[in-house]
């Protein structure tokens, strides 16, 4: 059975903490270095369901990608709710380890896990990181089709393989435009819009996409070659890094004769719980 400095040492190694952006808070959170690790689960958010669902899990450590402080704190009170989950953590014995833009980037990462539950053929990277020699590492993916979508199709596939969520997948763009090189990337993605119009893509699948910013895109885009825009949730673009993590970890614990046991959290982090969809067919225009 490993010990945490172990188990975190080889997480470090796949997402290196100097690899982070600036403004990034990865790396560990709570944990006893000298701790015994013997079951670790993986999921998205650091929030009071997933920190319960480890400790009913009986996990040792918790790995998620989004950190629990961004930001500078003053206070772990357990009257606030990111105090609670410090609370329940250490009382339980769980470590926290945070991989975010430092598992954005490496390769594989986040975005090889979104194109991989697609079934794209990853070409390179759509922000290539100027510190990977050999090219492989950075934001975002630029991906092809083994055979030609239209929009429609593409946006079906990815409501199908994403875990569900109250939103969907939305469509920017004709439907019935055919796709054959796809840019993905996990997580928000609307700042990368210079660098999808520079890959010459059909279609860019990210989340997280604004009124202005997409509207301005499209139209400046309208002038050249169309594309469309595929806009998943958050969570659902990032979920499938997880079951990638689990399956890297696991590999690990092989190699090293770990007796370490790796969960996937199959909960729904998601805000968002319910969605309305407006009627097609009612005359468009502002309502009376």
């Amino acid at each position: 059975m490993p010990r945490l400095s172990e188990v975190i040492a080889a997480l470090e190694n796949l997402w290196p903490a100097e690899r982070a952006e600036s403004w990034d808070a990865v790396g560990t959170v709570v944990g006893e270095p000298d701790q015994d690790v013997s079951r670790v689960l993986f999921a998205v958010d650091p929030v009071q369901e997933i920190v319960d669902e480890a400790v009913k899990l009986g996990a040792d450590l918790l790995v998620t990608h989004h950190p629990l402080y961004l930001r500078g704190t003053t206070t772990v009170a357990a009257s606030t709710f990111k105090g609670r989950v410090v609370h329940t953590l250490i009382k339980n014995d769980i470590a926290l380890h945070v991989a975010h833009t430092n598992a954005d980037t490496a390769d594989p990462g986040v975005s090889d896990a979104l194109a991989g539950a697609l079934d794209l053929r990853v070409v390179r990277p759509l922000v290539p990181d100027a510190g990977d020699p050999a090219g492989r590492r950075g934001l975002g993916r630029i991906c092809e089709l083994d055979h030609p979508l239209t929009v429609r199709e593409l946006a079906a596939r990815a409501a199908e393989r994403l875990p569900a969520t109250a939103q969907g997948i939305r469509v920017a763009g004709d439907p019935e435009a055919v796709v054959r090189t796809v840019a993905v990337s996990g997580g928000s993605g609307d700042s990368l819009f210079d660098h999808v119009r520079a890959a010459g893509v059909d279609a860019f699948l990210t989340a997280d996409l604004r009124h202005h910013p997409a509207s301005e895109f499209l139209a400046d885009r309208a002038a050249h070659t169309p594309l469309a825009l595929l806009d998943a949730a958050h969570w659902a673009t990032e979920w499938p890094w997880c079951e990638l993590a689990a399956a890297q970890l696991d590999e690990i614990s092989d190699r090293h004769g770990w007796d370490l046991r790796v969960h996937v959290s199959r909960t729904v982090t998601d805000p968002w719980t319910a969605h309305a969809a407006s009627d097609p067919t009612k005359t468009s225009g502002a309502p009376n």
